[in-house]
């Protein structure tokens, strides 16, 4: 699967399934391209509104390095996509669970605020 890339009104999300490295190195050269394509069409991003999340039930060690025109995207745990709360650990308010399908054990998301300069 390549990155997804999904824009509504003023926020844009990218989102891919990680397996291994060279996902994350792939999702790194998209937001790599998405810094360059926003200096080239004087598009502005708040890094303060940018975050990373990573959507599995393992317990993860390692933390997340991604980074958009030279600062690094905060790791979060939860976000407001469209309405709806998004949590890394999958789960909705009290005990339910959302499953997906097999191998949709890491997928990270990155929710970026962008401004037309």
């Amino acid at each position: 699967m390549e990155s997804t890339i999904r824009r509504f009104a003023d926020d844009c999300v990218i989102y891919r399934i990680i397996i291994n490295n060279a996902d994350i190195e792939k999702l790194q050269k998209v937001l790599d391209r998405l810094g360059e394509w926003a200096v080239e069409n004087a598009l502005k991003i708040n890094p303060s509104k940018n975050k990373s999340i990573r959507f599995t039930r393992a317990r993860v060690k390692n933390p997340l390095n991604y980074s958009l025109m030279g600062t690094l995207i905060t790791e979060g745990r939860s976000c407001k996509y469209l309405g709806i709360i998004l949590r890394s650990d999958l789960s909705i308010g009290g005990s339910s669970k959302l499953h997906g399908e097999k191998g949709l054990e890491s997928t990270t998301f990155h929710n970026v605020n962008t401004t037309n300069g």
